[in-house]
């Protein structure tokens, strides 16, 4: 059996030619569909604006694998600057057809690398149960399933409409108002909302070794940048509290109109001193009956919740949300 040595090459976005990074967004569109054959398919060209996007304080090594002009195999690994100076994130694709081939420990090598040059002693990386050959790739590192999670799916066409009304009655004289944003945060709330998304970090973070993010403006201005660039749209619910002005809570979601089908739920978050009094109810409800009304064509909502985070995982059944897949977060101490 003749051995194939494959070069491991650095890629840098803002030099490459277009044709190369149309070959990466083919390779990583393709590995997606691979994985997720009923999801509605990404382009190459959307898939290779990403391919740059970095949050402040943030930098990234990539490498990539060619064959000829296709690219077989990439890997990323990004760390912030100012903030968890001992992690990393890693991100490994090969290309369906070529994969058993060596080709991903070749990358993985090359991003060890970095990762010990810049004194980062855990590396975390993702996993999906619809491509099984990840997580077995990642026991085979020796990696440790730090954060398990169910990934869920919400059909639109049955969801309980009386469920969610119900859970959108107030109490009489409730001082929370819901507020409504695509796309932008409004400057006035933009402070108020770095500061909120930051209750994210009461959320389940199973075993992984990770410090407290900050969340700064600069980051969500950042954020919006790349999904205006992406052409997707980001709808942003939240619950101010009339007599103060803080904001208790909030839900975002995710929705591309050339993936109409297909709503990603991201973070919903209530602080713990609010929590015990319908707000998250009331904006998971809202948030649905939103989509219904201005994401035309959307016929699923995926979510990621942590296998141990059973009031979410509560909400989420209630509406009709069922197991989709395992997603889980891996880290591997260097």
């Amino acid at each position: 059996m003749t051995t194939t040595t494959f070069s491991v090459t650095l890629f840098d976005p803002k030099t490459a030619p277009q044709s190369q990074k149309l070959a990466i967004g083919r390779l990583l569109a393709t590995s997606q569909a691979f994985a997720f054959p009923d999801d509605p398919p990404r382009t190459a060209e959307k898939v290779a604006i990403e391919l740059d996007f970095l949050n402040p304080d943030e930098q990234m090594e990539r490498f990539v694998v060619w064959h000829g002009a296709e690219a077989i195999g990439w890997g990323t690994l990004s760390f912030d600057t100012k903030q968890n100076l001992h992690l990393a994130h890693a991100r490994l694709t090969v290309h369906p057809d070529w994969r058993r081939r060596g080709i991903a420990s070749a990358i993985a090598r090359e991003l060890e690398a970095v990762a010990r040059r810049e004194g980062r002693s855990t590396v975390t990386f993702a996993t999906t149960s619809r491509s099984p050959a990840g997580e077995a790739y990642a026991a085979r590192l020796g990696a440790q399933p730090a954060l398990p999670m169910r990934q869920s799916r919400l059909d639109l066409q049955a969801l309980p409409h009386e469920l969610l009304r119900g859970w959108q009655v107030r109490p009489a004289g409730d001082p929370y108002r819901l507020h409504l944003w695509t796309d932008t945060i409004p400057d006035e709330y933009l402070e108020r909302m770095a500061e909120m998304m930051m209750v994210m970090n009461s959320a389940p973070k199973g075993d992984l070794e990770m410090d407290d993010w900050v969340i700064t403006p600069e980051m969500i201005r950042a954020w919006e940048k790349m999904n205006a660039d992406c052409g997707e749209a980001c709808f942003t619910l939240v619950v101010e509290d009339g007599r103060t002005g803080q904001l208790d809570g909030y839900s975002q979601t995710f929705w591309d109109k050339d993936r109409a089908a297909l709503v990603f739920q991201g973070a919903t978050a209530v602080r713990p001193e609010a929590r015990g009094r319908g707000l998250g109810k009331w904006l998971k409800a809202a948030m649905l009956e939103h989509l219904l009304a201005h994401a035309e064509g959307a016929r699923w909502v995926r979510t990621n919740n942590a296998n141990v985070n059973e009031a979410m995982l509560g909400i989420n059944v209630a509406l009709g949300f069922e197991p989709y897949a395992q997603f889980t977060e891996w880290q591997l101490k260097m």
